[in-house]
């Protein structure tokens, strides 16, 4: 077999150490890899690149199309992007599927019967790092959930599972409070499910989930969610398997994958050669599965697990027992290259048809016609800063302001109404939004008529900093309702 080019970064912290411990299994285990080493991370930071990565390094990612990568440190301050955002968003690695599985009695759980994939959505969400300062009391971030991008990685779930002869498919969203972003991914969830109707499916608001995956684990089988609550409860539920040192993570998207431990650089145990790679040698069974060298990704998972189950363990698992360092559980593993697990049940990879893409399951949306979409405008959010006026002085002033296009609806402040018929008890800030809807329904409303309203509450000496058009989809209600509405 002739050897298949990947791009490895070492990283920062333990990321070293680590690397070097799972490429001398792969070495040794017959792995067929020509790695490129490029340098990411911490050092590259302080260079002067704020994504942490160099323009000549991204080549390398892009040609080989797999990117093996040791954990990374973000220095301290402004101005530095995470790298992971960077690549997974750049490079379109929308599907971050996270194996959490219990190693009992080897590896101390409470939950000895845990085997769960979390499939996180990779690029939008609250990640898309979109935030503002919009007064001196007030910041947002902008939390983008679209259809297509809810689809990709609904779908990418239940295939994961078809493949995987997983029989259920959870769901975790926030749709009781936020409707319109959390309920559209349950929404598509809903939708795509009926194509699988050999799938058992549920949905879990994302709190009472978490509290299930920390309780109850054994009930879940594959879970996917939107970007935060993912990165969330794929730590979570890594850490309640025995340790988060063991899971690794896979990234996927239709050109490239990257292939990666969950956790963090770990500088306070950097050098000490304590750090455990069982993260990064899971990650790299995953993307030797995925490059089609399925029968050397058996041999470590098998050798790896026999290391476990022969009591070798690092100081993380070991939990003040005996315990070996980094390189000399890697040596393990090598020792037990072509034995098998006896109390664990031997893993057996298979080869895909194609090579490079066993993790690439369904990388587009479908082609599903597009209905005709009334959008009509219905109002205005006028958002003011306002330290001066109370809200029954805004209020009044507004209404004397709206006509004759609008009428104003609320004012809320932090989501709580505060006018008309407010409470004095209400803690407010310097922020206020102020909901205007058209006086007539029967009547066209633009973005003219928008403009010509916020000319006049310049004119009034009340300072607005944002604007958020109201819409209907086909007289649907394309915003949420405030408050006394």
């Amino acid at each position: 077999m002739e050897k298949r080019a990947i791009t490895v970064a070492r990283g920062d912290g333990i990321g070293p150490e680590i690397m070097d411990a799972t490429l001398k299994i792969l070495t040794q285990a017959g792995a067929m890899i020509e790695p490129e080493f490029i340098d990411i991370g911490e050092k590259v930071y302080l260079a002067g690149h704020s994504s942490g990565i160099t323009d000549d390094d991204w080549e390398s990612l892009r040609r080989t199309k797999v990117f093996f990568k040791g954990p990374i440190t973000t220095p301290q301050g402004g101005g530095y992007k995470s790298l992971n955002v960077t690549i997974r968003k750049t490079l379109g690695l929308y599907a971050n599927v996270r194996p959490n599985v219990s190693y009992a009695p080897f590896v101390q759980t409470k939950h000895p019967d845990m085997d769960m994939v979390i499939i996180r959505e990779n690029e939008e969400d609250l990640y898309a790092g979109i935030e503002h300062q919009h007064t001196p009391e007030v910041v947002q971030c902008l939390k983008l959930i679209t259809r297509p991008g809810s689809e990709k990685i609904v779908r990418y779930a239940f295939e994961y599972a078809r493949k995987n002869n997983r029989k259920k498919v959870t769901c975790f969203t926030k749709d009781n409070i936020m409707k319109l972003t959390d309920g559209l991914f349950h929404k598509v969830f809903k939708e795509v499910a009926q194509e699988y109707p050999d799938i058992e499916t549920e949905h879990w608001i994302i709190d009472i989930g978490m509290a299930k995956i920390a309780d109850s684990p054994q009930d879940f089988d594959v879970i996917v969610m939107p970007n935060l609550y993912g990165d969330i409860a794929s730590d979570v539920a890594a850490q309640i398997t025995g340790s988060v040192g063991l899971a690794g993570s896979a990234n996927i998207g239709d050109h490239v994958a990257m292939f990666e431990a969950i956790h963090g650089s770990a500088p306070d145990i950097a050098g000490k050669g304590i750090a455990n790679p069982s993260g990064l040698i899971n990650g790299a069974i995953m993307m030797l599965v995925h490059i089609g060298q399925a029968d050397v990704a058996t041999k470590i998972h098998n050798a790896w697990l026999k290391t476990l189950e022969d009591g070798v363990h690092t100081g993380d698992i070991a939990k003040g027992g005996k315990s070996v360092g980094t390189m000399e559980f890697a040596e393990a593993v090598i020792e037990r290259l072509g034995q098998k697990p006896l109390t664990f049940s031997p893993v057996e990879y298979k080869n895909e048809e194609t090579k490079g893409t066993a993790f690439k399951l369904a990388p587009q949306v479908k082609d599903r016609p597009k209905p005709d979409v009334v959008q009509e405008l219905d109002g205005v959010d006028v958002f003011l800063l306002n330290n001066e006026w109370t809200p029954d002085e805004i209020g009044k002033k507004l209404e004397e302001l709206a006509s004759p296009q609008f009428s104003l609806a609320v004012i809320t402040n932090r989501g709580v109404k505060v006018y008309p018929d407010g409470f004095p008890e209400t803690f407010t800030v310097d922020h206020w939004r102020c909901r205007f809807q058209k006086a007539n329904q029967e009547e066209t409303v633009t973005n003219q008529h928008i403009i010509q309203l916020l000319e006049r509450v310049e004119e009034a000496g009340l300072q607005f900093i944002k604007t958020e058009n109201l819409y209907r989809f086909n007289g649907e209600l394309g915003y949420s309702l405030g408050q006394g509405q």
